[in-house]
């Protein structure tokens, strides 16, 4: 990164992809019949995932062509996350597959920018109801241009969260233990669809909660955003040595700092953790 490419900079280039890459998907969802197939037989794919990734891909390798980038659709070598010499872009084209295909407006882009392993600028654009969340590090997190932060929940009980499934169901018992547990012990349970979107509506207080397994690129400007709307982010199982927190998926928990770690107790209770 040259030094005329701030970090501000940086976040202002991954709005305005976010938002062309959204006025691609929200075109091609209102104007084309979708065209869709099955990655790994399980998990949907449409063809405006594609279209979205090579449109944000190429002009990241325009832009700085020695960045590395992980993508959700065309380079998902999660080997890229441990390597961090280089600066790293991570991307999901379309956050939600389901939900666009189901013509539910719950769909993100996600963009986040890394470096050394640490994500430095993140942006999630949701094109339907015109939403953008950012945040640049040491900055403070916006959506739509106006600072946003946590809801401020100080009790379990009174709070609300998400989390998802996956499409493959084979390993779904520790996930329903954990459901269980939460569903006692919280207000309610709102599922969305998309990992990047319950992350945000965690910054802004739309949420209190959020947990999962998720990949990088459907988490990595979405944490950012929510640490820098004041919330807390970690994980309820253990981190391996030398992976990188910033890009490590597996039993994140995303909250209101105040309900952090009783929440963590519960779910690392529910998964036999402790």
């Amino acid at each position: 990164m040259s030094d005329s490419d701030s970090l501000r900079d940086i976040t202002d280039f991954a709005e305005n992809l976010a938002l062309e890459a959204g006025e691609l998907i929200r075109h091609e969802r209102d104007n084309n019949t979708l065209r869709t197939n099955y990655k790994h037989q399980t998990e949907l794919v449409t063809h405006a995932d594609v279209m979205a990734d090579e449109l944000i891909t190429s002009a990241i390798r325009k832009r700085f062509p020695d960045h590395r980038i992980l993508s959700e659709e065309t380079a998902p070598d999660l080997s890229q996350a441990e390597e961090l010499e280089t600066p790293l872009w991570i991307i999901d084209p379309i956050d939600g597959t389901v939900n666009y295909a189901y013509g539910h407006p719950q769909v993100a882009v996600s963009i986040a920018y890394a470096e050394k392993g640490r994500v430095q600028a993140g942006v999630v654009h949701a094109p339907f109801p015109g939403e953008t969340f950012r945040a640049t590090k040491g900055e403070g997190a916006t959506l739509n241009g106006n600072p946003i932060e946590h809801s401020g929940a100080t009790s379990p009980r009174d709070s609300l969260f998400a989390t998802g499934f996956p499409y493959t169901k084979d390993s779904l018992e520790p996930l329903v233990k954990r459901l269980d547990a939460m569903i006692h012990n919280c207000r309610d349970l709102r599922r969305i669809g998309s990992a990047a979107l319950d992350i945000c509506w965690v910054a802004c207080g739309r949420l209190d909660i959020y947990y999962e397994n998720v990949s990088p690129w459907d988490f990595a400007a979405a944490r950012l955003i929510a640490l820098e709307a004041g919330a807390t982010a970690g994980h309820f199982g253990d981190v391996p040595d030398g992976y990188p927190a910033d890009l490590y998926g597996r039993d994140i928990l995303i909250s209101a700092p105040a309900i952090w770690e009783p929440v963590r107790q519960i779910l690392r209770s529910a998964s036999g953790y402790d």
